[in-house]
């Protein structure tokens, strides 16, 4: 009767230890699965080894060939005594403690090593967020990134932002090369959530770029000419233009000018306006586009020269970058 008792509080202290142990994410047949292990975890998800990633080596009773190594741009590691470089990118951490023994041995440095390889940092898994948000910056993937991961580490849109994410991504094309892919992602459906299909998985190496909102250039007889953000799905036009930039000035004449760079001219298109009937709903409003250059003269004014057109676009731009305005 004693034994038996002795033997069933062992048992439950044998499951107690068991249901404290910590788990580590550990690789079978390819997939990231959850094993207990004694001592601590690693501080990041266990994955597929990649160039520049940090490992630590450990071999049971061999001081010399234990230690952190760094994978090498070619996926090598270079290990002490040993021959030959090992190659270990593209490989999960269990697979490379059973290559690095198989070459140990062959090496005819150990009968029979015990080794543990662990990923220490990521170097491998860069994730890149640039253009309109509030703190561009490049992170290492260490698990499941998703789109709006991304761009909440990179502090969320600015103001100006447009209306689509791109994200580039490289993906195996012919003949071994790769190629890159890139997605478009409206920026409404996302941050509205209306389609949780549209926050995409990101994976190391993928690009995520804001693009500006298009901005268009009021200037000549308008009392705050400079450049305006055109953001969201409404179009802008010759009376919002107008709005943005305070109305007309006391001499504008009765035409204004759109100035418009086509296909891939080198110059712009000038398409003139009758600004008095649209100003008076005696004509339909002008749709204006992406860059347009709105030029309104004064009454005795006309069209202007290219050399005036760009001083007076740079004139509009230092004006814009100081006050910011933005239509939605």
């Amino acid at each position: 009767m004693k034994r038996t008792v002795f033997m069933l509080f062992v048992l439950a202290a044998t499951v107690a230890a068991a249901q404290q142990q910590p788990l580590l994410p550990t690789i079978q047949g390819g997939e990231a699965t959850a094993t207990p292990t004694l001592g601590g975890a690693p501080s990041v998800a266990v994955g597929r080894i990649g160039d520049d990633d940090l490992l630590e080596v450990t071999v049971y009773d061999s001081s010399p060939l234990t230690g952190p190594v760094r994978v090498s741009q070619e996926g090598n590691i270079r290990l002490p005594m040993v021959i030959q470089p090992i190659h270990a990118a593209g490989l999960y951490p269990r697979a490379l403690e059973k290559v690095i023994a198989a070459t140990l041995i062959k090496d005819h440095l150990l009968l029979n090593p015990i080794v543990t390889v662990t990923i220490i940092e990521y170097d491998s898994r860069p994730i890149t967020v640039v253009g309109a948000v509030r703190s561009p910056l490049t992170f290492q993937a260490m698990g499941p990134v998703t789109l709006l991961d991304a761009i909440s580490r990179a502090k969320g849109l600015t103001a100006h932002a447009g209306s689509e994410v791109l994200v580039s991504s490289h993906e195996p094309g012919a003949n071994g090369k790769e190629a890159t892919l890139i997605r478009r992602i409206p920026v409404s459906g996302l941050l509205d959530s209306a389609n949780p299909a549209l926050n995409i998985d990101l994976h190391g190496g993928d690009v995520v770029r804001v693009p500006e909102a298009g901005r268009i250039y009021v200037v000549g007889d308008v009392k705050k000419p400079g450049y305006y953000f055109i953001t969201g799905s409404s179009q802008s036009s010759i009376m919002k233009a107008l709005a943005l930039s305070g109305g007309l000035g006391r001499r504008s004449g009765r035409v204004a000018y759109i100035y418009r760079r086509e296909g891939g001219a080198v110059g712009r298109n000038e398409i003139p306006v009758p600004l008095k009937k649209i100003m008076r709903r005696k004509s339909p409003d002008v749709a204006l586009q992406a860059n347009d250059i709105l030029y309104v003269p004064g009454k005795m004014g006309g069209p202007m020269s290219p050399v005036i057109l760009q001083d007076t676009v740079s004139a509009a731009t230092a004006i814009g970058a100081t006050l910011l305005y933005v239509y939605h």
